[in-house]
């Protein structure tokens, strides 16, 4: 790794235990004593599991009869000698007979400890050799792809600090892997997000990963273009349970992201271009449309509203959402807009329109639109409107009540092949009616007719200009980051060829 410091360790704290499953438990190393004559006086736990012997046994007998075979008997006497002579530590794996009388290879380390009155032992700390060599391996092993991942690798502390970080780590922040011992995210990375910490923070206290969060903020090495991560996020626990802070793995998806903002920009650009600018003027009408892209990178989709002037003061109002996001959606939205224009000057009963369109979208390949098309007549208060499998428009009357319209909702564009149904409504002055796509009342986590209730509480004065209404459904309804586009019109009807 690339800065180390050890995992939560505070150099002014006095002992604290660190439980069970550490790394000394994992080699299983056992301790021995011996006297100066080689007699065993003091035999750990772990020594009874390594060698076989209880306590009891052991405990007052010569080590190496005990524990050593005969051809090999000389040898070690000879280095127990040197030991206690103050030769140093003695290091190394040496065969040593298992009370079954198997042989086991031991790594030993052996040296001297004197007592207050001068006496001389011997320390034997001792661990099966391969275990030690397992570990090692996994150590190593470890170590290699730390320091070789492209992908960067962090450890924080329990106060989620940075413990330590690998050099994919260090070059995607800009600062040196020593620089971020001991500090929090945001001192290393001040422009990201603060999602960033609160998902670490949530994921200390749970236990629950995070995977493939999306991450855009700027470093210290390049403070004026935004960056991208893909980070996930892990607790880390002890084999005994306990916590010990939290790892990050981030990958650098920068360019995906500069590329996708792109298309992004390309496809609010086209898509912007096709809708009506400014809305037309229309008898017996008072008209507000609203257009809202997707927050997040990508989903860029294809909804659109239009008004058409048509003959004898009437009007078209129409809705819809092409299904799929980015370029190609909002292309096919342009088509499908082109498509009900021309449809519309035809002067055809809306369902005819919409039968039309059915079989238009099924030429466009594997397009799929949802559409609402209506004909309001300002001399006789009357709205023909028809629906394919668009969720239902609304109106809100003069004296408060709100409903959603009951009508035929057909199905969706794009060669279903079924019919489609036209239903008269009376729309009397003043009344609105609010044509929308999925994006206003669709959520991850609510269900579809709660977001409707939703929609209908948000319409709470039926005087309100519809510019103020779209403004007041966008602002209620829709989630800062809303993963969906919105398109929306509210038409406010006056009297017959009155000009908003």
């Amino acid at each position: 790794m690339g800065a180390t410091d050890p995992l939560g360790a505070d150099p002014g704290a006095g002992p604290a235990p660190s439980g069970t499953g550490g790394l000394l438990d994992e080699l299983g190393v056992a301790a021995v004593v011996l006297d100066g004559e080689g007699r065993i006086r003091l035999w750990s736990p772990q020594a009874e599991e390594l060698f076989g012997y209880t306590p009891q046994e052991a405990l007052g007998e010569y080590a190496a009869p005990l524990l050593v075979f005969e051809e090999h008997l000389e040898q070690v006497l000879n280095l127990f000698a040197r030991v206690m002579a103050g030769g140093g530590i003695w290091a190394g794996a040496f065969p040593v007979r298992h009370k079954d009388g198997s042989s086991r290879l031991v790594e030993f380390r052996n040296m001297r400890l004197e007592d207050q009155e001068g006496a001389g032992y011997a320390l034997g700390l001792a661990t099966d050799q391969a275990t030690l060599r397992r570990v090692e391996r996994d150590l190593a092993l470890s170590t290699r792809l730390v320091s070789q991942s492209p992908i960067g690798l962090a450890v924080l502390d329990t106060d989620l600090r940075y413990i330590s970080v690998n050099p994919a780590e260090e070059r995607m922040n800009g600062v040196p892997a020593a620089e971020h011992v001991g500090r929090h995210a945001h001192e290393i990375m001040p422009q990201v997000d603060a999602s960033f910490e609160s998902a670490m923070r949530k994921v200390l206290d749970t236990g629950v990963s995070v995977i493939d969060q999306y991450t855009v903020g700027r470093t210290q090495a390049d403070p004026d273009h935004d960056h991208a991560w893909s980070v996930s996020f892990y607790r880390l626990e002890a084999p005994s349970g306990k916590v010990l802070g939290v790892a990050t793995l981030s990958v650098d998806v920068t360019d995906r992201h500069r590329a996708a903002e792109e298309q992004r920009r390309t496809a609010i650009a086209l898509q912007r271009g096709l809708l009506p600018r400014p809305t037309p003027r229309r008898p017996g009408l008072d008209i507000a449309v609203r257009y809202r892209p997707a927050q997040a990178t990508v989903e860029i989709g294809g909804d659109w509203y239009d008004v058409i002037p048509l003959s004898d003061d009437k009007t078209a109002l129409v809705i819809g959402d092409v299904m799929g996001s980015g370029v190609a959606a909002a292309a096919t939205m342009g088509q499908l807009r082109t498509a009900t224009r021309t449809l519309a000057d035809l002067d055809l009963p809306p369902e005819e329109i919409l039968h039309h369109l059915d079989r238009i979208t099924d030429g466009l390949g594997e397009a799929i639109a949802t559409c609402v098309y209506g004909v309001y007549d300002p001399h006789t208060a009357q709205c023909d409107i028809s629906v394919a499998g668009h969720l239902p428009p609304l109106l809100h009357h003069r004296d408060g009540t709100r409903e959603l319209l009951d009508l035929p909702t057909g199905a969706p564009l794009g060669g279903c092949g079924v019919d489609f149904h036209t239903t008269r409504l009376d729309i009397h002055p003043g009344e609105q009616l609010i044509l929308y796509t999925d994006g206003l009342v669709e959520t991850r986590d609510q269900p579809i007719d709660v977001r409707l209730a939703a929609l209908l509480d948000a319409l709470d004065d039926p005087t309100r200009p519809p510019e103020e209404t779209c403004d007041r459904l966008l602002h209620t309804m829709r989630h800062p980051s809303g993963h969906d586009d919105v398109a929306l019109l509210v038409a406010r009807t006056g009297m017959p060829n009155s000009q908003p």
